[in-house]
C-alpha cells in the first residue's frame, strides 16, 4: 500500500545515547562530562524504558575527532554495548551500529541473532558505510561514495540472505563478499529479520534505503526540510512496494524560559572546539576545508542535530510538528541525559499527549 494512503502510526521515541566521550555537542561545555560509561549509559537506558521511550540507538566510534574535546575518543563499542543493555532491559528496542568495512557480514549475522535471541526480539542495525577517519587506522582505504554504498547494499543483501535461509544453504558472490554454505544458526527472532537502519541523505543513501532499509535516520535543520527527505523517501519506497520508517536527530534542549533555554546554547557556542569540528566536517565531506561560523556553529551544535530549544511547550510543540509533518519517530540528544530523560517523561510527554501526538508506549513503573 502506498505510504501515504495508511494511518500514521504512534509516535517513536528515541535516545542517541552517549555511548562515547564528548557527544553531542564539540564544545567543552558539557555538565555531565563522564556520562560515556557503561554504569551512566546502563542508568539512561532503564530511565527511558521507564518512560516508554522506544528505542536506543548509539554512535558508532572507533577513535575521536581531536581537538580540545576529542568527541568520540573514549567510546563503548557498539555491539557488546547493545548486549549488555539489552540484558538488563525488558520493553525497549536497542540498535548496534556497524561499520562494513569492519565486521565482515556473516559475523554481523551471527552476533546480531544471538543478541536477538538474549532480547527476545528487542535488538536492531544501524549499517554505516564508513568514515575515513575510522578507516586509516587499520590500513584500509575508503572506497568513492557510490561505490561505498553498493557494497553496503550488498552487505545487506548478505545479512537478509543468512537470516532466512535454511543454515547452510545460503551462497553469494560479489566484488566484495564472497559466502559458500553460509551457516548462521539460530535465525534471529524477529521474522523475517531485525529492522535494519541507515542515516545517510545522499542520492545512494536514500535510494539504498528505500530498497533494504527499515529505518532512516535523517539529520536536517529544519522541520520542512526533514518532512521533505522523509517524503522522498517514502515515495522511493513505494516503488518497491515497501515501508520505510522516517526519524529525525534533533537536540532537545528546554528551561524554564526560551531565554534560559537560548544561553544554555550559547555557553555551547562559546566553548567550541574549533579543531575537532572542522576535522568532523572535513570527515563528513564538507566543503574544502574553511568554513564559515554558521557552517561551524550548526555542527558545533549536537553534531548537526536539528535544534528544537525553548521551554516545555515550546519544544513539545516542534515535535508535534515533525509528527504531523509525517515523520515516524525522534531521534533525541539532551544536554544532561539521565536527567532530561526524566525530566521529558514529566514535562514534556504530557504536553504532546495534550497535543494529540499518540505514543507507542506508556511510562513503566517498576517494582521497588
Amino acid at each position: 500500500m502506498n505510504q501515504r494512503y495508511r494511518k500514521q502510526e504512534p509516535l517513536q521515541l528515541g535516545l542517541f545515547m552517549p555511548n562515547c566521550s564528548s557527544l553531542y555537542s564539540f564544545s567543552s561545555y558539557k555538565p555531565v562530562p563522564d556520562d560515556w560509561t557503561y554504569a551512566s549509559n546502563k542508568a539512561i537506558a532503564i530511565a527511558a524504558e521507564d518512560a516508554g521511550f522506544d528505542f536506543l540507538f548509539p554512535l558508532g566510534k572507533w577513535r575521536g575527532f581531536g581537538g580540545r574535546t576529542n568527541l568520540g575518543g573514549l567510546s563503548l563499542e557498539t555491539t557488546t554495548w547493545a548486549s549488555s543493555l539489552l540484558a538488563v532491559t525488558n520493553r525497549i528496542k536497542i540498535f548496534s551500529t556497524v561499520h562494513v568495512p569492519m565486521f565482515h557480514p556473516l559475523t554481523v549475522a551471527k552476533m546480531g541473532a544471538t543478541m536477538d535471541h538474549i532480547s527476545d526480539g528487542r535488538w536492531g542495525l544501524n549499517v554505516v558505510s564508513g568514515f575515513s577517519s575510522e578507516m586509516t587506522q587499520m590500513g584500509t582505504d575508503l572506497l568513492p561514495h557510490d561505490e561505498r554504498y553498493r557494497r553496503t547494499e550488498d552487505y545487506i543483501t548478505i545479512l537478509k540472505g543468512l537470516w532466512t535461509s535454511e543454515p547452510g544453504s545460503f551462497n553469494h558472490e560479489s566484488p566484495w563478499y564472497k559466502i559458500v554454505g553460509g551457516y548462521v544458526n539460530p535465525p534471529p527472532v524477529q521474522k523475517p529479520y531485525p529492522p535494519i537502519a541507515n542515516a545517510g541523505v545522499s542520492e545512494a543513501a536514500r535510494e539504498m534505503s528505500a530498497r533494504l532499509c527499515d529505518w532512516s535516520f535523517i539529520s536536517a535543520q529544519s522541520i520542512d526540510n526533514c518532512a521533505a527527505i522523509a517524503g522522498d523517501i517514502k515515495r522511493r519506497a513505494d516503488r518497491y512496494n515497501r515501508r520505510v520508517r522516517c526519524a529525525c536527530y534533533p537536540f532537545v534542549l528546554w528551561r524554564e524560559t526560551e531565554r534560559e533555554a537560548q544561553d544554555e546554547r550559547r555557553r555551547i557556542l562559546e566553548q567550541m572546539d574549533r579543531e575537532g569540528v572542522e576535522n568532523f566536517a572535513r570527515d563528513l565531506g564538507i566543503g574544502s576545508g574553511s568554513y564559515d561560523n554558521f557552517t561551524l556553529e550548526m555542527l558545533t551544535f549536537g553534531a548537526g542535530a536539528m535544534p528544537i530549544i525553548g521551554t516545555a511547550e515550546q519544544a513539545a510543540e516542534q515535535l508535534a510538528r515533525l509528527y504531523r509533518a509525517g515523520v515516524d519517530g525522534v531521534l533525541m540528544c539532551f544536554l544532561s541525559y539521565l536527567t532530561d530523560t526524566i525530566r521529558f517523561r514529566r514535562e514534556i510527554m504530557p504536553l504532546l499527549a495534550q497535543l494529540g501526538v499518540p505514543m507507542t508506549s506508556a511510562p513503566t513503573i517498576r517494582p521497588s
